[in-house]
């Protein structure tokens, strides 16, 4: 074997890793930003339930004050509803 045939085979075995690393950092890269919207959707969804949260406890606190008022369970609730 030459020297130059054994720095051929060398550069031939670069060249064929080339495309797995470009395909491993892409992967990378993709895992990654997945991960980033999942966490973004997350807290998204965990905002959402605090809104959820505060509008119960205000249509809880209508109906109450509706039936200390004099109205029966019922009819509170319609009132609350807007109606």
């Amino acid at each position: 074997m030459t020297p130059d045939s054994s720095v051929k085979a060398n550069n031939s075995k670069k060249k064929g890793c080339g495309g797995k690393k470009k395909a491993m950092l892409a992967y990378g890269v993709i895992q990654i930003s997945a991960s980033v919207v999942s966490a973004i959707s997350l807290a998204a969804i965990a905002l959402s339930l605090c809104a959820v949260k505060q509008q119960s406890e205000a249509f809880s606190t209508c109906i109450n004050q509706s039936i200390e008022q004099g109205l029966e369970q019922a009819q509170a609730v319609r009132y609350c509803n807007g109606g």
